[in-house]
């Protein structure tokens, strides 16, 4: 028998909170959650591992019609899969633009750096001729 574990225990172990576990539930990124006879939510390993795929995503910068669009196709099986490959391809593009604009305000910053760096040695070097600041 699979292991199931309560909202609580999702959320400390994909660090999301309870109610965003809630909301991806309501609208659509969760298929509807397994309950106890209590009524309480009860995650599966396959929930945990899509929830944490999810998570990538979103923290790649996904929008959340995008993911909702995803969770659909998947919901369909795999006579979409071409479907989920080409809107993952789409979003691995945004990903690589926004790592090259990243990388390149990176090294504006890193110049920057070395600027100031030049600036302070150049201050140093008189502030000890001229007893400055």
């Amino acid at each position: 028998m699979e292991t199931e574990l309560s909202i609580q225990q999702v959320a400390a172990m994909t660090q999301l909170t309870a109610h965003t576990l809630r909301y991806y539930e309501r609208i659509g990124l969760l298929a509807p959650v397994e309950r106890a006879a209590s009524g309480h939510r009860r995650y599966s390993s396959q929930d945990i591992a899509w929830i944490n795929f999810l998570t990538r995503l979103r923290a790649t910068g996904m929008p959340i019609r995008e993911m909702q669009q995803f969770a659909e196709l998947r919901r369909q099986g795999d006579c979409t899969l071409q479907q989920r490959r080409q809107l993952l391809e789409s979003h691995q593009q945004h990903i690589d633009q926004h790592l090259e604009e990243l990388i390149q305000n990176l090294k504006v910053i890193q110049e920057k750096i070395q600027y100031y760096k030049q600036k302070e040695k150049q201050h140093d070097t008189r502030s000890l001729r001229e007893s400055e600041c």
